[in-house]
């Protein structure tokens, strides 16, 4: 599978795809060592590191997909369109991983490559992540692990409940987030991003940050957010909180009959769209097969149309 990244010089918008060839492996469940792809328009975002984390950033590949691990430093890696196609929206890409690896390929690179063919420039935040086992074998073997089966919602009670992004420690992540949308807010006229449009989209844990990044970061202003496939817990939502357009499917274990953060929207009277699909599990990224979710990026873009996020004033 090739990922193409746009060549982007400091001063300059140069629009040159360099192809990145990764080996062809069977898509199953199997986790396999991945050398590290070159990523060559990466920008260090300065954000520090992680405390106590002796692994290496390493890289593994599962389901086709490239993934990440042990991260400790941030990067922001821009999709612009074609000067042609440009229409000045920008939107922060934060691929999930339960905040231990992150999907770079399916919920990264690939949706970012989406937006840019429709005029967006898109930005991938590889955010930084909680430490795993250096080992491969170690790391596998606790992806593996037992885990008890969800009880139905009407059985679950709070305590079993899995912690919100909101109950974990993502101060690393959202100083990441913080800083994506800063440098972006700083290059603007170079990357044709206008400021008053600037979005955030995430997939898993991914939403889960942008969400935390809409309720806790007392600096970014963004102008709409897509939560994928995230928690649907209920929410406090901030007098300015941006329009919301979520995404789930009945058969994904995060969602549990719940609408909380649904309805906390609703009743903030922010504008809101929910698209609940029949089916697509989690994980499904652009689309799976045979899947009804697979429509939900047309879907997303039409929202992004009729509610004038596509155009400046």
């Amino acid at each position: 599978m090739d990922f193409n990244f746009l060549n982007l010089a400091k001063n300059s918008i140069l629009v040159a795809f360099i192809p990145i060839t990764l080996p062809a492996i069977a898509q199953d469940g199997t986790i396999y060592p991945l050398d590290p792809p070159d990523e060559p328009n990466a920008i260090p975002l300065g954000t520090g590191s992680v405390q106590d984390q002796p692994a290496p950033e390493t890289w593994f590949r599962q389901w086709g997909d490239p993934m990440a691990r042990n991260i400790s430093k941030a990067t922001l890696t821009p999709f612009l369109p074609e000067p042609g196609k440009a229409n000045g929206t920008a939107i922060i890409v934060a691929p999930g991983g339960g905040f231990r690896w992150l999907s770079m390929g399916n919920e990264g690179w690939e949706v970012a490559e989406a937006l840019a063919e429709q005029g967006i420039a898109a930005f991938v935040l590889k955010y930084r992540l909680h430490p795993t086992s250096e080992s491969l074998d170690e790391f596998t073997e606790w992806m593996n692990r037992p885990r008890p089966a969800a009880a139905p919602s009407s059985e679950t009670t709070e305590s079993e409940t899995p912690p919100s992004p909101q109950q974990r420690d993502l101060s690393n992540q959202l100083e990441d987030a913080e800083a994506a949308y800063a440098m972006i807010l700083d290059r603007a006229d170079e990357w044709g991003v206008d400021v008053d449009r600037i979005g955030m989209i995430g997939f898993s844990a991914g939403a889960g940050l942008t969400m935390h990044s809409t309720l806790h970061s007392e600096t970014m202003k963004l102008a709409f957010i897509g939560p994928i496939y995230g928690g649907m817990g209920s929410v406090e939502v901030p007098e300015n909180a941006p329009p919301m357009f979520n995404v789930i499917a009945t058969d994904d274990f995060l969602f549990r009959g719940q609408f909380g953060v649904i309805d906390s929207w609703y009743k903030a009277g922010i504008p809101v769209e929910f698209h609940l699909y029949q089916n697509g599990g989690h994980g499904f990224g652009l689309g799976n097969p045979g899947r009804t979710s697979n429509r939900w990026f047309e879907a997303f873009m039409h929202w992004l149309e009729v509610n004038e996020f596509l155009t400046g004033e």
